[in-house]
């Protein structure tokens, strides 16, 4: 049986039928691109953003903050993910078209699942802000991937707009909030490995660079070396 929360308003009812019609008239190419680009396309995309900012992010000078940041992405997405069963399963909300069997819905096997909040929202939300929190720029096209997400969501019939608001707002609480927290754990741990053979999964290799140790050409060793005061001085959050 429906809860409350299935009986939407009809700004939510509106503007799920107004992106949802869009299918109705598109050609069939297209609604087959936008259902595989909802459902795999962007978490592909999202995870192709997060290989590049760990690319960049080892040649940082603070390199095990920026690395930090990134290892939180995931585990943020998947505490969010965590934090969504109990509220799916409280809220109990049906597919929308379960209740308004009008809807164009372009992908199969949904009709036995929760529908608040949108689990592919809410995981697009939690990279993008994550990764904001590293790298501004990747941060704002993982941003604009998120909304995209959303928007597909409700094209492809499985999801309110409510749903896919509710999934943007559960994972940006949970990546900001517990960003502190994470990071007073990921940081050490980022700064422990760079100090293990596997130092290159924290720290970019830097061999052009010559060791303080080794004469510099004219001048000796002094050039070639950077005093510790002079060390560009790690931030306290990868941001």
């Amino acid at each position: 049986m429906s809860t409350p929360l299935a009986d939407t308003t009809n700004p939510d009812l509106g503007l799920l039928y107004a992106v949802n019609g869009l299918a109705r008239h598109a050609p069939a190419a297209l609604d087959h691109l936008v259902s595989w680009v909802g459902e795999y396309g962007i978490l592909i995309g999202l995870a192709l953003l997060g290989l590049v900012g760990w690319l960049r992010a080892r040649r940082r000078p603070d390199a095990p903050v920026a690395v930090a940041g990134l290892l939180w992405a995931p585990l943020a997405v998947a505490i969010a993910e965590l934090a969504n069963l109990p509220i799916s399963a409280i809220v109990d909300r049906p597919r929308p078209f379960v209740d308004h069997p009008g809807l164009e819905v372009l992908v199969e096997g949904k009709a036995g699942t929760h529908s608040f909040v949108s689990d592919h929202s809410t995981m697009s939300m939690g990279i993008a802000v994550a990764l904001f929190l590293v790298n501004r720029r990747l941060g704002w096209i993982a941003g604009g991937l998120a909304l995209l997400q959303g928007f597909c969501r409700m094209y492809m019939g499985v999801h309110y707009p409510t749903d896919v608001i509710g999934g943007f707002a559960l994972a940006t609480a949970v990546v900001l909030l517990l960003a502190p927290i994470a990071m007073a754990v990921l940081v050490p741990l980022c700064h422990a490995i760079a100090r293990t053979p596997l130092a290159p999964l924290i720290r970019a290799g830097r061999g052009s660079e010559r060791s303080p140790g080794r004469p510099g050409g004219r001048g000796g060793g002094r050039r070639g070396t950077v005093r510790a005061e002079e060390q560009p001085r790690e931030s306290d959050l990868a941001a």
